[in-house]
């Protein structure tokens, strides 16, 4: 079946359809093009032999399509929206005409997310020619609003029905080229600290040891939140975060990663304390991170003491954590330090884990390890974050990603691409997987 698979991705232009998708611009957080991407991702839904329909969600629509089939419900998540292009003289060709160069095709869209869903609705029209229907119940939903956090994801959820198993495509596959099987993601909390001095900034010299300086208010409560060694020292921060399973512990201890490499790669010669930290538990694990820090002064270096300084920090969130219960023991931190530090939280999104021993992980690795040769890596969690505890925690059942993307995608930067050879191996293995899942049943 894989090679009637392999011979049917050959036969068709689907490059062709794959371009067609990234020359329509879809740009969530400026509208551009929105409706027009709406009315494209339907027909590529009803082209794959779905019942396609708009779900309004109070932002921008998601899309989604159906179809019956004897095996388990299987729901395939993506996105269809995408980020702006970001200034276009970074691109060596227009972000929303296509191009292809050396075996890739580059665009907006063609990584993050378009050629990883179409990949999968391909798949889906595959089995459709060569067996006359599909394996499994399938249900596609094409979120409108992943690149600006799904605040509305949960009204499109509600309407989907209950799966018995999430599927998503998102992100690069490993840094080594091998293909991965990835069982979860980070949350994150973004939040600002904005401190307050004098009502406007005041010369330095004649005000030095005076008036109050909001920048040292800031630093001195920055360090009662996280210790030299890395430790968090936010009380009540991690306190819920759930233990490794043995599934987890061995999947870490089977992850390959060369260190030294790895930081040369961003040049930088050390990691983050704390130094006996292994490379992969470090994204199984909370942290709290400083973006940026700032006072209000247009960019200027001056002589003064600053009246507003300004720390955007983020927490990434593991499994037993909450945006809510970690927002609050900030909260609670920063009451208690520095009272007059004002705390305000901004976007966030629940971390979702899927454990290795859940029935289905075996056979999707299976299934990924036999179209393209090798097994792939099973990854416990992404160190990003994604909003798949809408999917996992919503809807109760085990979530699984399939990235299809190289590895250098360039996903929201300039030059965004994806490796074709990859694009056809995806749309095999998105077949495969369904086909594996139904005899699995």
């Amino acid at each position: 079946m894989i090679k009637q698979l392999r011979d049917w991705v050959s036969a068709r232009d689907l490059d062709g359809e794959l371009a067609d998708w990234i020359s329509q611009p879809s740009v969530s957080r400026t509208g551009e093009g929105m409706a027009e991407a709406a009315a494209h991702g339907l027909r590529l839904l009803r082209a794959s032999g779905l019942q396609a329909r708009e779900v309004e969600t109070g932002g921008w629509p998601a899309l989604v399509g159906t179809a019956d089939g004897p095996g388990p419900h299987v729901l395939i998540y993506g996105h269809y929206d995408v980020q702006p292009a970001g200034p276009l003289k970074l691109w060596t060709t227009p972000p929303f005409v296509p191009s292809i160069r050396a075996g890739r095709m580059y665009g907006r869209g063609t990584g993050d997310n378009k050629g990883q869903h179409l990949a999968h609705l391909l798949g889906l029209r595959a089995l459709r020619d060569l067996t006359g229907g599909f394996p499994c119940r399938v249900t596609v939903l094409l979120d409108g609003e992943e690149e600006i956090g799904s605040p509305n994801l949960a009204t499109a959820v509600r309407q989907v029905g209950q799966p018995d198993l999430v599927i998503w495509s998102d992100g690069p596959v490993h840094e080594s080229g091998r293909e991965c099987v990835v069982l979860g993601v980070r949350g994150i909390l973004m939040f600002e600290l904005r401190a307050r001095g004098a009502s406007r900034p005041l010369h330095s010299g004649n005000w030095g040891g005076v008036a109050p300086n909001p920048a040292w208010a800031l630093v001195q409560l920055l360090a009662t939140m996280r210790s030299a060694d890395g430790t968090v020292t936010v009380a009540g921060f991690a306190d819920d975060v759930a233990p490794l399973t043995d599934g987890q512990r061995a999947a870490l201890d089977d992850f390959p990663v060369d260190v030294a490499k790895t930081l040369e790669a961003i040049g930088a010669v050390v990691l983050e304390p704390p130094a006996w930290l292994g490379f992969r538990k470090r994204l199984t694990m909370p942290t709290l991170t400083v973006n940026s820090l700032s006072c209000e002064d247009s960019g200027d270096h001056r002589a003064v003491i600053p009246d507003v300084a300004v720390a955007r920090c983020e927490a990434r969130l593991v499994g037993g954590q909450t945006p809510d219960q970690v927002a609050d023991a900030i909260q609670r931190h920063v009451a208690r330090y520095a009272p007059d530090v004002e705390f305000t939280p901004g976007a966030a999104m629940a971390p979702s884990t899927t454990l290795p021993e859940t029935p289905y992980t075996a056979t999707i690795v299976q299934a990924v390890e036999d179209v393209n040769g090798q097994r792939p890596l099973l990854i416990p969690s992404l160190g990003g974050s994604l909003p798949m505890a809408v999917l996992s925690d919503g809807l109760s059942c085990p979530c699984y990603g399939v990235p299809l993307a190289n590895a250098d995608e360039a996903n929201h930067a300039a030059d965004e691409n994806l490796d074709l050879d990859r694009f056809h191996r995806g749309i095999v293995a998105a077949a495969t997987i369904q086909l594996a899942l139904a005899a699995h049943s």
